[in-house]
């Protein structure tokens, strides 16, 4: 089982029309980003990452950038190699900040944004990263 949830996950994401803005479960989110298919980043504030770690494999990019809406693209345009069709993974605590970004970066031409909607302590989506049992990292940021 353990090996489908994976390929489960490569299959969804070639599927995905490339310019959709979609849910994605934590669990195949970290699986992706674990396989090097997707990247997951992490845009809540430090004093979050702190107080709970990072979801293993993420990348901290705090939505909160001191250089503006721009200066975080341009930050998220380095995490990916400049690439706006790479597959970008955002979460955040509840899901509430992922799905305004999301639909910010796709208007900026970023055409596969999944959001990790659960997020890290949970909400209507799912149980969160931490309820599950995902792997953390701790974050001394």
């Amino acid at each position: 089982m353990r090996l489908a949830v994976p390929l489960l996950t490569s299959l969804a994401l070639a599927a995905l029309p490339a310019s959709a803005v979609t849910d994605l479960p934590a669990p195949d989110a970290f699986a992706a980003a674990s396989s090097g298919r997707m990247t997951l980043v992490d845009i809540r504030t430090p004093p979050e990452w702190r107080e709970t770690g990072v979801g293993k494999g993420a990348r901290r990019l705090d939505m909160q950038h001191p250089g503006g809406p721009q200066g975080f693209v341009a930050d998220l345009l380095k995490q990916v190699d400049g690439d706006r069709e790479a597959p970008i993974a955002l979460i955040c605590r509840t899901g509430n900040r992922t799905t305004q970004v999301a639909r910010y970066l796709e208007a900026q031409g970023f055409t596969r944004i999944y959001n990790v909607k659960e997020g890290m302590a949970g909400s209507g989506a799912g149980p969160g990263w931490l309820r599950r049992g995902l792997p953390v990292e701790p974050c001394a940021c």
